[in-house]
């Protein structure tokens, strides 16, 4: 039987959304899931269109690149209802519109696939007009009212127009890499279903390795981003990946800068696929221009031509009068938008908008293409010089400084990467002799990373926050955005921490990671094992929230946390002789190795990698160091060898009180040479693209020294660097395990490799295969709230509580065993919240002279909500180590 469409509502549809059965049974969707036909396609929003009814109603829908979200979509559009597009991940958007357009139906997508339709009315209480059929937010606005009304036309228009210069066809398979809210995402969409190619709906990113898995295996052939997503590609080798039907790559979304185009261009042309560098905006649906990717490798630099059916003109402006030729560039087109709406009482408007005057300045070449060269709008006055944003970021990319631009009339805000060799202060005086600006007019801020809102474009409103007063806080444990901004900020001792921010992203380590999730988990209900890496304003999404005033008793607890937690009571226990539970360090270092791998390797830049590395090993030596030298003072316990963290290096074979920091110096001397290794180029790629085989292999060449299969000089076999680096590979390859076989692997490894390193002690390696199977196999525990909050203060100071129980216990162990245990636990963790105490107020007197200056913004500040106590750790401090503590006696 044929399914016949639904009648349109008033006779007004969109053709690409009404003839979906056309394409009959071609592939139109691939899912992790799996695939879904054009017929099953149209099955599905048949019977959407049905539910949402014969009367023509507003419909707010969460875009979200999902196969819900896009039957939706096209249901309304298909049968003539009028869709408002809101950012599926931006609760505080679809409130705000909400409120401002009073919807009659609102979708609420509650679990994955699953849609429920709010029916606030059976007919519209609006005056829709009859062409009327999106509305989308202008790009950056994403909680204004200010909306782009689109009719039908415009839609079907603007699709025709990029399918004919992409010349897509249907055995094309294109990525969803945008959010579908964004115009250029839903360009991607309508072009490829208009011509009857497949769409590989994901929300992964680029950067993700399962959003290649899913690439390769659905045949994908096009991809698109903006320029963020092109600085992700550079990061996971998209060069040297094998992408057999990558057919071509598309560019909008913000200015790429020449020689990436020509990069790219260049790439393009070796492995097969074509460039499209595009130009766009909201306002003409999608797409004004394109440069065609013959003349992208000679002209990087230009926007191209006119879309077919669209045209350009120049009218000059007062502002580029020094520049022959320059205009504002002007477009006309049956993609322009019908208008704005700024209320609900908009939505009866017809056409207003006949040209869309683009606010960009721009030339046409001797070659015939166009050429931006500056934006209007975006011109600041300040103290009567003119300042164009886009130029001083043009000129600070010539100085290889990625920056952000903007401002009022009163300064100018500027965002800069971070890169050695130029600070806060060499950038400014750059700025001030170059456009003549007054000093205190312009606000550099340096940051690992630029803000960019979700669809990947920059976000200047956080820019501009940057240089705005400290307001009041909110009230610590509301959970909001801003709470979490400010959780951040205190706890990992930021100023730069923006919504797109994540706990990696921000240099958090393993030891701060155990403080933020009790914080988070008391704010926002049980987090996702990915928490660390989800982006602050995402977590809300990605969290299990408790209902209200119903908390659990039964919580999770990160099984790394509990290792170290439970190893250091063990350690302490068995040098008091309490009991004799032995082999937590060695446990241990498989738990730094797993560490390792989750948050000193999370940065995909070598550089950075290097950095976190060396602070890491800071973090451990300094304080190791300086208890040291407290304790030559007041005992005979340690030499000079031991302050210099060599004793075990120069005697290996002597085991009296100078072995006590053991593991400690091989630790470090790990790490001091796994930094060293990565740090060269080759091996940094080499572990880019063997994540897992590269410490496997590691490993096995660390086993060499185990079984002393290497000649090397009498060593103490379970002491030494070079004879337990092996259990360190093997955790930081059970980090990288992504599939069970390779968790197997690992686990066989260490169940073959443990026994009989241990000579006479079978019980000690029990305890560390144990322990080692649980690492690898069950990521979190039960647990209950006061359980967490214990084993993340032990965790989070196990290593003042390594350092010094040696000298704390034998005040007490006469006394009582269990007192000794307990001073001895306790002392460690104020020890260590006192040196916490002590660098956050070291730092915070270094920034403020910066920030009197006005060269800082201090960082939000939250009262501690009370709900844990506070672990020391946080990246400021020197006990922020990658790596837990423990020893064997």
């Amino acid at each position: 039987m044929t399914l016949l469409p639904a009648p349109p509502v008033g006779g007004h549809a969109l053709p690409l959304a009404r003839d979906l059965a056309l394409h009959g049974d071609r592939t139109a969707l691939v899912t992790s899931d799996g695939e879904l036909s054009y017929r099953e396609l149209a099955t599905r929003v048949e019977e959407m269109a049905r539910r949402l009814g014969p009367e023509r109603r507003l419909v707010l829908l969460p875009g979200a690149n999902t196969v819900g979200a896009l039957v939706v979509h096209l249901a309304a559009l298909s049968v003539g209802h009028v869709v408002l597009l809101v950012p599926g991940d931006h609760p505080q958007a679809v409130a705000a519109l909400t409120a401002a357009y009073d919807p009659d139906v609102v979708i609420h997508p509650e679990t994955v696939g699953q849609w429920r339709v709010e029916e606030r009315r059976p007919a519209s209480t609006h005056t829709l007009h009859p062409d009327l059929a999106l509305l989308l937010s202008t790009s950056g606005s994403t909680g204004s009212p200010k909306l782009v009304r689109l009719s039908y036309d415009n839609l079907q228009a603007n699709a025709e127009s990029i399918a004919t210069y992409l010349a897509i066809r249907d055995t094309d398979r294109a990525a969803t890499t945008l959010p579908m809210h964004y115009c250029y995402g839903l360009s991607v969409i309508h072009s490829h279903l208009l011509r009857g190619s497949g769409l590989i709906m994901t929300g992964l990113s680029v950067a993700d390795a399962c959003f290649w898995d899913l690439f390769r295996t659905a045949g994908g052939t096009a991809l698109a981003g903006v320029p963020y997503t092109f600085d992700l590609l550079d990061r996971v080798g998209f060069a040297e990946m094998d992408l057999p039907r990558l057919r071509y790559v598309t560019q909008a979304g913000g200015r790429l800068a020449p020689e990436r185009v020509r990069h790219y261009a260049e790439l393009g042309a070796r492995r097969g696929w074509d460039l499209f560098v595009m130009y766009g905006q909201t306002e003409a649906t999608a797409r004004m221009a394109y440069l065609p990717p013959a003349l992208a490798t000679a002209h990087p630099g230009t926007i191209g031509v006119p879309v077919p059916g669209g045209s350009f003109r120049l009218e000059p402006v007062d502002e580029a009068a020094p520049a022959e030729g320059t205009g504002e560039l002007v477009y006309s087109g049956p993609n322009v938008m019908l208008g704005y709406a700024h209320t609900a009482d908009d939505l009866a408007l017809g056409r207003t908008v006949d040209a869309l005057r683009t606010g960009d300045l721009a030339r046409r070449t001797e070659h015939g293409l166009y050429e931006i060269v500056g934006r209007r709008s975006r011109f600041l006055k300040i103290v009567g010089l003119r300042v164009d944003p886009q130029q001083i970021e043009a000129m600070l990319e010539r100085h290889g400084l990625d920056a952000l631009c903007t401002g009022d009339d009163e300064s100018l805000a500027v965002a800069v990467v971070r890169k050695t060799g130029w600070d806060e202060r060499r950038i400014r005086r750059r700025l001030v002799d170059e456009y003549g600006l007054p000093a205190r007019a312009v606000h550099v801020h340096l940051l690992p990373e630029l803000p960019r809102m979700a669809t990947g474009k920059p976000d200047y409103q956080a820019v501009r926050a940057l240089t705005r007063p400290a307001t009041t806080p909110p009230p610590a444990g509301d959970g909001t955005t801003d709470d979490l901004c400010a959780l951040y900020a205190r706890l990992l001792d930021r100023p730069d921490v923006t919504p797109d921010s994540s706990f990696v992203s921000l240099g958090g380590d393993s030891l701060s990671y155990v403080e933020m999730s009790l914080h988070l988990e008391q704010r926002l209900g049980k987090l996702p094992p990915s928490w660390h890496t989800t982006p602050i304003r995402e977590l809300h999404r990605h969290a299990a929230p408790h209902p209200e005033g119903d908390r659990p008793r039964w919580r999770s607890v990160e099984t790394s946390v509990v290792l170290r937690a439970v190893a250091i009571v063990c350690v302490v226990g068995s040098h008091i002789r309490l009991f004799e539970i032995r082999g937590g360090a060695h446990l241990l270092l498989a738990v730094a190795g797993f560490n390792f791998a989750r948050f000193l390797l999370s940065s995909p830049e070598r550089r950075e990698r290097t950095r976190r590395s060396a602070r890491s090993i800071m973090r451990i030596a300094v304080p190791t160091m300086a208890w040291t030298a407290f304790a030559l003072l007041v005992s005979d316990d340690y030499d000079l060898s031991n302050l210099l963290l060599v004793h075990n290096a120069l005697w290996p074979e002597d085991m009296g009180t100078g072995i006590h920091l053991w593991f400690v110096e091989a630790l470090v001397y790990i790490l001091l040479a796994l930094t060293g290794l990565l740090a060269l180029p080759a091996v940094h790629r080499l572990e880019r693209h063997f994540p897992y085989g590269l410490p496997i292999a590691l490993a096995g060449i660390g086993l060499l020294t185990r079984y002393e299969l290497v000649g090397l000089p009498a060593r103490a076999q379970i002491t030494d660097a070079v004879t337990v680096f092996w259990l360190f590979a093997l955790g930081w390859a059970a980090a990288q395990s992504r599939t069970a076989p390779q968790r197997l692997l690992v686990t066989i490894a260490a169940l073959a490799t443990i026994p009989g390193f241990f000579p006479g002690e079978p019980r000690r390696e029990v305890f560390v295969m144990a322990g080692f199977c649980l690492l690898v196999w069950f990521p979190t525990l039960p647990s209950v709230r006061r359980v967490n909050q214990a084993a993340g203060l032990l965790a989070g100071s196990s290593l003042a509580i390594y350092l010094t129980h040696w000298q704390i216990y034998p005040i007490f162990d006469g006394l009582s065993k269990h007192l000794a245990l307990v001073v001895s636990l306790v002392f460690g963790v104020g020890y260590a919240a006192a040196v916490t105490r002590l660098v956050q107020r070291v730092s915070a007197l270094r920034a403020d002279p910066l920030r009197r200056r006005g060269h800082l913004r201090r960082p939000p500040r939250t009262p501690h909500d009370g709900s844990t106590p506070a672990p020391a750790g946080g990246p400021a401090s020197p006990l922020a180590t990658g790596a837990p503590f423990g020893r064997t006696s």
